[in-house]
């Protein structure tokens, strides 16, 4: 398969197993999902019980993120409020597993919340297994300022997503971009950031000049990004929390590009362009001399490290047309691994390692695509006038990428796309938007 094999430890809604099954075998039940399309889990989320009175709002919130995070992998079906039997009324109460057997809940997630007097929020909760009568796992809390309550929501869907699928959450992370405001022929370009799911919009830049390809560092700390500011392609780097940047040593009489960090975040990978030829360097972001990766005639650009530093991946036309290759990460000779019809772009690596995404021109057509790292099993996930630039979740289940629409007036925003081809999505970001770079989790 494309993706690896999905365990779940609750049972599917249509799936011919029963709860006695679990029982007998003396834990819960575990399903192993190997196709790319299944039946939904239905759950149940009701409002977190508020344990000071300061906290009633926060708990409402706070269960419609977990709620919005779980139904937008596409793997979770919530069940409506309307049809509960029975709501907790005090986080130990006992479960009414009866109530929500019988509106077919599946798994249920209970919490509370509190706020104490210096503005701490603290968050616990428990999943809950409705067949098998029992907890997955032992209850957890979470805590933090009470600005920060929507990453505490994310870290309490973490932990549901990851003990229901035994992959790792994805939801406690953030998207750096390129806003675009403005006409199609005079678009005002800024680099900005948010949440993984649009919220908490933040500006990096100004719209002076133009921003391109910002990438997150392995801690997610830091931002690097391509800057038109001085009338040529610079690469700059840039520190999130002081927004403070310095542009990165560069050589005189030459354009620099399409950089990314290496996987120990020391160093950076990039385009530079002197003479009319392109190659991929690489230079230790503490100081010294830029080392040359490529040596060719071509335009030899996008570098993605896999996640062991072993390898890069990059595109380059010297076949003739667009085409990924992969070479040892201190350069050498570079084999082709795309060898299907059309032009491919923008590669980059998967966090698992064992896929490389892509973008794809074919027949006037744009796809986002994946692959294995030998170039076989090629799957295209999207199709339109313009798909481009993919980028990774932490844990290489989703895809996000920019999708653009035709004609004077068309405008870019923000999709995501899950590995095995579901649940295709636009990301509620206002305005336009292009570029996306997804962070690590959070710590």
């Amino acid at each position: 398969m494309i993706y690896r094999a999905l365990t779940l430890a609750l049972t599917l809604a249509g799936l011919a197993l029963s709860p006695q099954t679990a029982t007998a075998q003396g834990g819960p039940l575990r399903i192993v999902i190997d196709e790319g399309v299944i039946e939904p889990m239905p759950f149940a989320v009701p409002d977190f019980v508020a344990e000071t009175p300061a906290a009633a709002q926060l708990a409402r919130d706070i269960s419609r993120v977990i709620a919005a995070d779980l139904v937008g992998t596409g793997l979770f079906r919530e069940i409506p409020a309307q049809a509960f039997i029975s709501r907790p009324t005090s986080f130990d109460s006992p479960v009414q597993y009866a109530d929500w057997k019988a509106i077919n809940a599946q798994a249920l997630i209970s919490g509370a919340v509190s706020v104490a007097g210096n503005g701490q929020i603290t968050v616990k909760f428990r999943l809950l297994d409705v067949f098998a009568q029992a907890p997955l796992g032992e209850g957890l809390q979470f805590g933090g300022p009470q600005q920060n309550w929507r990453r505490v929501a994310h870290k309490v869907a973490d932990q549901v997503y990851a003990r229901i699928t035994g992959e790792g959450g994805y939801f406690d992370s953030r998207v750096v971009f390129v806003s675009e405001t403005g006409p199609k022929d005079k678009r005002l370009k800024r680099l900005a950031i948010m949440d993984y799911d649009g919220a908490n919009l933040q500006f990096l830049t100004d719209s002076a000049s133009i921003v391109l390809a910002p990438r997150f560092s392995p801690t997610g700390d830091r931002v690097l990004y391509t800057s038109y500011e001085g009338g040529t392609p610079r690469i700059y780097l840039l520190d999130v929390a002081s927004v403070a940047r310095r542009p990165l040593a560069g050589q005189p009489g030459t354009m620099t590009f399409a950089p990314r960090f290496t996987p120990d975040g020391r160093g950076a990978i990039y385009s530079l362009e002197q003479g009319g030829n392109t190659d991929i360097y690489r230079v230790d972001l503490g100081g010294g001399q830029p080392q040359r990766l490529t040596n060719a005639p071509s335009i030899e650009t996008a570098p993605s490290y896999s996640p062991d530093g072993r390898s890069i991946v990059f595109e380059s036309d010297r076949s003739g047309t667009q085409q990924l290759y992969i070479m040892p990460a201190g350069g050498g000779e570079p084999r082709r691994i795309s060898f299907g019809e059309g032009r491919y772009s923008t590669p980059v690596w998967s966090p698992r390692g064992d896929l490389i995404a892509f973008t794809k021109q074919n027949k006037g057509r744009f796809h986002i695509g994946v692959m294995r790292t030998d170039g076989s099993e090629e799957r295209l996930l999207t199709a339109s006038f313009l798909d481009e630039g993919p980028s990774w979740s932490p844990n290489g289940r989703v895809i996000m990428f920019t999708r653009e629409t035709a004609g004077a007036s068309g405008s870019a925003a923000l999709y995501t796309v899950d590995v095995s081809g579901r649940n295709l999505k636009a990301v509620p970001v206002q305005g336009g938007a292009s570029d996306p770079a997804w962070s690590p989790l959070l710590p």
